[in-house]
């Protein structure tokens, strides 16, 4: 072969290798398009987590199995962050490393937030299913971030008026996790409280996740006279308090956030758990294609759905029709179809504010009766 002739093949051949980067790098013209999901895949909070991951597959396979979007497949990357901040600065550049377009993700509010700078700086959406600290789209500092879910003012309001309204309890004690989610409802808590002038917050106090026991803040809580505990955190902690409280005879009424609606809440607190009240995502059985979803759950996994399995089906079903009605993965393209193209989902037919926030999704009160999660209806 001539010189001249290798020449040409060779630049011939990087020109070439530099289009398919520069395409990969776009998440247009690669292969696939890649989509990361982010959370608590293991640990004490994988039961949040792999729901989220499980009907996000099933949106994706459907998809798949229909062409994909733009003509390509869609691709899964899932990725651990064990819920903590300090794992998902790793997990969020990892994801963007290996050339996602959007995430479904975080889980947690904390790992959310920290996750959330490296996702803007790199044009990337993120968006939640469970990620409920209301600063995380009210702050204005995070436009590449949406969710499925309402926001814990709303949570901590509709708990307070139900303490308040239909318990009519005039001591209550708050308690929280002191991260950002569960500390940040509880502030919420206490702010509506006071506001109300109907109750009184007899103590406020963080507890440390993981401990062995909480006898110490159960004793507190007794000592302080309250009638009911509005704990903000996640289940763990909330089964370890009830249990110790009922242990101790105390009738004291608990109630929480959508943290702890989930069945390991039930599974570890065991009888204790009965008569807990809980916040969590409105039921939204009565809609056809909810009931759809869960069949499709149940077959696929052998098991019913878990605590956001319909908060990360409707987010992945977001992102999916956000991107083939932009016509391309460009983050603004994309961005916009989030704020004005609706999509029908098992949530009701959604899209998104000028805040990121889904329009019409809520919360509802449950209570545990019979060793299950029934929602209290108004």
């Amino acid at each position: 072969m001539k010189k001249n002739s290798m020449n040409k093949q060779l630049i011939t051949a990087i020109v070439a290798g530099l289009m398919v980067l520069a395409f990969t790098g776009s998440g247009v013209a690669a292969d696939t398009i890649k989509i990361g999901i982010a959370g608590a895949h293991s640990g004490d909070l994988a039961s949040y987590g792999l729901p989220i991951v499980k009907a996000a597959k099933l949106v994706v396979e459907d998809v798949n199995a229909k062409g994909g979007v733009l003509g390509k497949q869609v691709e899964i990357i899932a990725e651990d962050d064990v819920c903590k901040p300090e794992v998902a600065t790793n997990t969020a550049t990892k994801l963007v490393s290996d050339g996602v377009v959007a995430v479904i993700g975080h889980v947690c509010s904390g790992a959310t937030k920290a996750a959330l700078d490296i996702y803007k700086d790199a044009k990337i959406i993120a968006i939640s299913a469970s990620a409920t600290n209301p600063e995380l789209t009210q702050s204005g500092k995070y436009p590449n971030f949406f969710r499925t879910i309402a926001s814990d003012d709303a949570q901590a309001k509709l708990e307070v008026d139900f303490a308040l309204d239909t318990l009519k309890l005039k001591k209550i004690a708050l308690l929280h996790d002191k991260g950002d989610y569960g500390k940040g409802l509880a502030e919420f808590a206490k702010t509506f409280i006071e506001k109300s002038g109907k109750s009184q917050v007899v103590l406020f106090e963080g507890i440390t996740p993981g401990a062995v026991d909480y006898s110490s803040v159960v004793n507190k809580v007794k000592r302080s006279g309250a009638e009911a505990i509005i704990f903000g955190g996640y289940h763990p902690e909330a089964s370890k308090i009830v249990s110790e409280m009922r242990k101790n005879k105390m009738k004291t009424v608990f109630i929480s956030d959508d943290g702890v609606k989930v069945e390991t809440f039930i599974k570890v607190a065991g009888k204790y758990a009965e008569g807990v009240y809980v916040t969590g995502p409105k039921d939204t059985s009565s809609n056809p294609m909810d009931k759809a979803v869960k069949e499709a759950y149940k077959k696929a996994y052998g098991e019913d759905v878990g605590a956001f399995s319909i908060n990360g089906y409707a987010a992945a079903q977001a992102l999916l029709n956000a991107i083939q009605k932009a016509g391309s993965t460009n983050y603004d393209a994309v961005e916009k179809a989030l704020r004005t193209e609706f999509v029908d989902t098992p949530l009701g037919k959604i899209k998104f504010d000028d805040r990121g926030d889904a329009i019409g999704v809520g919360f509802s009160i449950y209570q545990v009766k019979d060793g299950k999660f029934a929602e209290l209806k108004k």
